[in-house]
This record gives structure tokens, sequence and C-alpha cells, in this order.
């Protein structure tokens, strides 16, 4: 059964206000009638502010369409590392007599652990929320958010050379891999079905980043030549991961503002204009109206 459900990114400079679109469009979908969940992976969980509502790791309802969910960058690397832990004594107990288990607490400073957390909860998350219309990911700053979207092609990079290694040391060796029993085959190298197993995972998440059909990855920049720069570095770094950006949301755009140069170098991609709002955009109230009066029937960016 093909996967009717959406994920939809928003990535962008700091401050050019990626939190407050991504809220907009998870509440214009609502009100829609979809059944829609918001997350924030941004460790600076600008949801809450804007929705003046707390908000967890376990989603809050906001209304019958949609739900708001906030991660803990902290507490997912904590899983992941218990997850790993938990992996290596159960598959590998000859390496307890090393104290491996003593490394852990040094290992979660390791450059790399915090995109393999979020990935491990953007898994988690689309894995339990089959029944949802859109997810909507409230990205982190562009370093982590890039380096989250690049972990999977990087990762399947060493994962086949890992693979292409063991199984050459196994050839060498002459080491027996596979018992007959029948017509049955039971694999005894338990390191390639590891690997086997992560090479899987990460062709699926890869193959859902670059679906255009499936995600959507939204640019937000405002009108300035900052953000505009980094725009330019996020969607370069993307297409080198296989990614194409689907659309460009301009916000805070202020009447004047020349457009040519966005179109011109954004061609590709859909272009949405949200004009700077007169007044803060704080509670689901707000943000209902500035929809009614300044969002019309575009559906370029989801």
């Amino acid at each position: 059964m093909s996967r009717k459900r959406k994920d939809i990114f928003f990535l962008g400079k700091g401050g050019v206000g990626k939190s407050t679109v991504s809220a907009l469009t998870a509440v214009r979908l609502a009100l829609q009638g979809k059944n829609v969940l918001l997350v924030s992976l941004d460790p600076a969980h600008n949801q809450s502010d804007i929705f003046q509502m707390e908000f967890s790791g376990n989603p809050r309802e906001i209304n019958r369409n949609l739900s708001v969910q906030e991660i803990d960058i902290d507490k997912q690397i904590k899983n992941y590392l218990s997850a790993v832990e938990s992996q290596v004594k159960r598959s590998y107990s000859y390496l307890t007599a090393l104290n491996l288990e003593n490394y852990f607490g040094i290992i979660k400073y390791s450059p790399g652990i915090e995109e393999y957390a979020l990935l491990a909860a953007y898994s988690e998350i689309t894995g339990n929320n089959g029944d949802k219309d859109f997810i909507i990911f409230d990205m982190p700053p562009t370093a982590l958010a890039l380096k989250f979207f690049g972990l999977p092609k990087l990762s399947l990079l060493w994962l086949n050379k890992l693979l292409e290694l063991r199984n050459e040391i196994l050839r060498k060796r002459e080491i027996i891999t596979k018992i007959k029993f029948g017509k049955r085959e039971v694999e005894r190298d338990k390191l390639i079905n590891k690997l086997s197993e992560q090479v899987a995972k990460y062709n699926e998440v890869k193959s859902a980043f670059e679906n255009n059909g499936l995600t959507k990855i939204n640019l937000v920049l405002n009108p300035d030549e900052l953000s505009f720069s980094e725009s330019e570095l996020i969607k370069k770094k993307l297409e080198e991961f296989g990614i194409t950006v689907s659309g460009i949301i301009v916000n805070k755009y202020v009447r004047g503002y020349g457009l040519s140069r966005i179109k011109e170098k954004f061609n590709s991609t859909d272009l949405k204009i949200l004009p700077a709002s007169e007044s803060p955009l704080l509670g689901f109230p707000a943000l209902e109206n500035y929809i009614h009066s300044n969002w019309d029937n575009d559906t370029s960016f989801e």
C-alpha cells in the first residue's frame, strides 16, 4: 500500500521565521481538515512561544486536526546511545570483557552524534504516525540541518565499504558463514547481518528524502542579503546530497523589495511571498487570522 502522508521540512538561516512559517503551514492544513503533526527539531523550540502552550516529546493536541511535538535532542542522544549499548551487549557479549559500557559517557560527545540522534527521532516519528496526512518539521540551525540530510548518503558510503571489507575478510579466512538446513540458509555472521540492516534502513531514508512527491524541502528566507546567501548555500548542499528544494518562502516581505533576483536564482522552485505581520503571530487565533488575511489558495510548498 503506497504512503499517502507527506513530510514537509522548513530550513533557513536563524531568525528568518522558519518556526512561524512551520506553524502557519500546520494551522492552515489543519483548518482544511487535514490530520497534521508539527514537530520541532530546533533546540530553541519556538513553537511553545508561538502557540503559547507547553510542548514535550509527546504530541499535544491543539485541536482535532493538529498536534505539536518538541524533540529534546539531549534526550534523543541518550536514547540513541542506550539502544547502541544494548545492541552491542546483546550481539557482542565478548566485548564486555573490555568494559566497553564505561565509554558510552564519552561517546555522547562524539562529532556527528546529534544528527544520528535526530535521524533516529525522525524514523521513530514517521514510523509511528502513518495515519497523518502531513508531518511538518521545524528544523534546527543550518549546520545541523544539513548534516541531518547528508547523513544517510554519508552513512551508506561507509556501510557499503564496511560490507566489502567484512566479506573480503571472511573470504580470505575461508570462514563458512552459512549452514544449510534443507532449503534454508541461516546466516552465522552477525556483523554482516547488522551492516545489511543498516544499509536497508539508510537506503529507505535516503529514498524518502529524494522523493519530491513524498518529501517537501522548503527554504525560508527574508528579503536581505544574509538570508539570501545562506539559502543559496543550503540549496547547493542539498543538491550535492541528491535532494531537491521544493519551495522558497520569502517571509516578512515588505512591499517594494525587488523579487527579481530571488526568482532568477531559485527559478526551479516554487516561490511563496508572506508579508510582514502588523502584529505578533502568537497564539492560535493570531495565526488563523494571518492565514485568512494573507494566504491565498496556493499550495506550492505543501
